[in-house]
């Protein structure tokens, strides 16, 4: 059984297949491990308005799910309303209050 002439589009998919493959389940099963220590829930109390130079980001005040009765204000890209509950991989950090 010979293998395929170097440069074949058969031999570089092959290739691909076998090296991306394995390295990218590792990949994602360290970024879940990773992900599972270190993520907070927050739910959204109250929208606080737009911010940014298009006025793309919304200002949202979140309370933590845990007992923690904490509230932080943090900015969101996308589409948010009340309710809504985050995931956030970083919860120390609060946004200053839009102007």
């Amino acid at each position: 059984s010979a293998a395929p002439a170097r440069g074949s589009a058969a031999a570089t998919a092959a290739a691909l297949s076998s090296s991306t493959h394995s390295s990218s389940k590792d990949t994602m099963a360290d970024a879940a491990a990773s992900a599972q220590q270190s993520v907070m829930l927050a739910r959204v109390t109250k929208v606080l308005g737009r911010t940014g130079n298009t006025g793309n980001v919304t200002q949202v005040r979140v309370e933590f799910m845990d007992n923690d009765p904490r509230s932080i204000i943090r900015n969101v890209k996308g589409p948010i309303r009340e309710g809504d509950v985050l995931c956030l991989l970083e919860w120390e950090r609060e946004a200053r209050r839009l102007r």
